[in-house]
C-alpha cells in the first residue's frame, strides 16, 4: 500500500490482527495484538494495524520469516503502530535462533478434538485448511455432542476430502485424543483445540522440530495471547507461561536443564495442549492419552502435561518449537475464568496426586530436589504476575472477583485427589491402544510396553 505526504511517498505494511473480533476494548490497558516478520518491514515506512480502532497500544510477535524474535509493546496512534518505538523496541530483542528445516515433508495428521461449539470450529477449521503443508489429513473428533451442530457444520461446509469427522460418544478429552492417535493414518499426529487461529506455517515448524535432536518423540509450539481485548484476558495471559516461550528448547532426562529444578515435572515450560504433536508409534506404544485427566471428565484437565511427562519419562525427547505457532483467544469474562480455574485446579490436584502415588516418579522428584514435592504441591499457591491486568486499573471489585476465581483454583486443586481416586475406580487410565489399532487395520496387535 502506498501513501503520499509532504511530497514524500511512504509504503504502508498491512498487518492483520491475529485473531478478528467486531467487539471493542472494554478497558485502556487492552492491546491490539498481531505479527510482525522483519523481512517485510525493511520495505515499507509505514506499519497499519488492520482494526485497531479503540486501542493505544499494539503487542506484536516479532519474527525473521520462520523465527521468532521476540514480543513487543508499542503504541498505536490512528491505527497506525509507533515506528520509532517498534525500531528501538526490537532492536533490545535476542537475535532469532537458527532454525533447523526438516528435509522431508510427511503426512501429518491434525487431530480438532470439539464438543458443541461450532462456532468456534468453523474459525479453526478454515484456519487449518489454509496451511502451506502439502500432504496432511484433518481428524474432527466429534467427543458427545449432545447437538448435531458439529457434524452438521462439517459435512455442510467442510467438503474438502481432507476433513474427516470421527465419532466418540465416550466423554473426556483423553478418550478423543486417543480416538484421533488410533485412526491417523499420519506418522507425526498433530493436535490443537477449537478455539485457536493456526499459524500458516505451524506444521512445517512443528515437523521441523522433530528434526532438531534424535529421538524426538514430541514437538509443542507456542500458543500466544490472539486477543486482549477485556482485563480478564490481560489477567490470564500475564498468569500463564506457554505464552511467552519464545526460546527452542531441547527436553530430556539425559540433560535435564538446571534452570529447572523440578524437570520433567515443570508445567508450562514444555506447551499446552492446543499446540503439540506426538510420533503416533511412540504414543501408542506410551499407551495414549490417561483416560483419568481431561475435559469432560471429573479430573477437568491435565492430560496434555501427563503425556508431556510421560515422553521424558520414558525416555524420549521433547522439544520446545516457537515458530509453530498457534493463536490463542482466552475466555473474556470472569465467569469462564472462573470455569476454566476449576478445570486446571482439579487437574492439576490429580495430576500431582499421580506423581506422588507412583514410587518412580515420586523418587524422580525427590532426586530432582530434596524439597521437590513441597515445590510441586505449592504450584496452586503461585501468585500471579499481572501487569498488564493493572496497568490502568483501580484493584475495585475487578480485583476481588480476580482473587475469588484465585481461591477457586486452590480448592479446586484440594478436589484433584479425590476426583483422580474417582477416575481410576471406574477403570480410566492407560489404554492398549495397540489393540484398536489393529482391530482397524486387521493386523496383529504389538505389545504395548508400560
Amino acid at each position: 500500500m502506498y501513501a503520499r505526504g509532504e511530497n514524500r511517498m511512504f509504503t504502508v505494511l498491512e498487518l492483520a490482527p491475529a485473531m478478528p473480533s467486531k467487539l471493542q476494548p472494554d478497558w485502556a490497558g487492552a492491546r491490539w495484538v498481531g505479527s510482525l516478520d522483519l523481512t517485510q518491514l525493511n520495505r515499507h515506512n509505514l506499519v497499519h494495524s488492520i482494526g485497531s480502532h479503540g486501542y493505544t497500544r499494539a503487542r506484536l510477535l516479532i519474527r525473521e520469516g520462520a523465527r521468532v524474535r521476540g514480543f513487543v509493546d508499542v503504541a498505536v496512534r490512528d491505527g497506525f503502530i509507533d515506528r520509532a518505538e517498534l525500531d528501538r523496541e526490537v532492536s533490545l530483542l535476542p537475535a532469532a535462533e537458527d532454525r533447523h528445516a526438516a528435509p522431508t515433508l510427511p503426512l501429518v495428521t491434525v487431530v480438532i478434538c470439539t464438543r458443541d461449539r461450532a462456532e468456534h470450529l468453523r474459525l479453526a477449521l478454515k484456519a487449518v485448511l489454509n496451511l502451506d503443508y502439502p500432504h496432511f489429513e484433518v481428524l474432527v473428533v466429534d467427543n458427545a455432542s449432545a447437538t448435531t451442530a458439529t457434524s452438521d457444520l462439517v459435512r455442510d461446509e467442510f467438503s474438502d476430502p481432507r476433513v474427516v469427522l470421527v465419532a466418540e460418544p465416550k466423554p473426556g478429552l483423553a478418550t478423543a485424543r486417543n480416538t484421533g492417535l488410533v485412526r491417523a493414518r499420519g506418522d507425526i499426529v498433530a493436535f490443537t483445540d477449537d478455539d485457536v487461529i493456526v499459524d500458516g506455517a505451524w506444521l512445517r515448524e512443528l515437523v521441523a522440530g522433530f528434526k532438531r535432536a534424535p529421538g524426538v518423540a514430541c514437538v509443542s509450539g507456542l500458543v500466544p495471547s490472539g486477543e486482549l481485548r477485556t482485563r480478564v484476558q490481560g489477567y490470564f495471559d500475564d498468569r500463564v507461561s506457554w505464552s511467552r516461550n519464545v526460546k527452542p528448547m531441547v527436553y530430556s532426562l539425559a540433560a535435564p536443564p538446571a534452570e529447572l529444578p523440578l524437570f520433567p515435572f515443570s508445567i508450562g515450560q514444555f506447551g499446552t495442549g492446543a499446540n503439540f504433536a506426538l510420533r503416533r508409534s511412540i504414543a501408542i506404544q506410551l499407551g495414549g492419552f490417561d483416560t483419568a485427566f481431561g475435559v469432560g471428565t471429573p479430573t477437568g484437565g491435565g492430560e496434555d502435561i501427563d503425556m508431556f511427562t510421560r515422553v521424558i519419562l520414558g525416555g524420549h525427547v521433547l522439544v520446545m518449537q516457537p515458530s509453530a505457532i498457534v493463536w490463542h483467544r482466552h475466555r473474556d469474562d470472569v465467569q469462564a475464568l472462573r470455569v476454566q480455574a476449576r478445570g486446571y485446579g482439579t487437574g492439576l490436584g490429580a495430576w500431582l496426586t499421580k506423581i506422588l502415588l507412583h514410587p518412580r516418579t515420586l523418587a524422580i522428584a525427590w532426586t530432582r530436589s530434596p524439597h521437590a514435592i513441597a515445590r510441586l504441591v505449592s504450584l496452586a499457591w503461585r501468585e500471579p504476575d499481572v501487569p498488564v491486568a493493572r496497568e490502568s486499573l483501580p484493584r475495585g471489585e475487578f480485583g476481588r472477583e480476580i482473587a475469588r476465581v484465585g481461591w477457586l483454583e486452590l480448592l479446586s486443586v484440594a478436589k484433584g485427589p479425590l476426583r483422580y481416586a474417582m477416575q481410576r475406580h471406574r477403570g480410566a487410565g492407560l489404554l492398549p491402544l495397540s489393540d484398536r489399532v489393529a482391530a482397524l487395520s486387521g493386523e496383529p496387535a504389538i505389545t504395548n510396553p508400560r
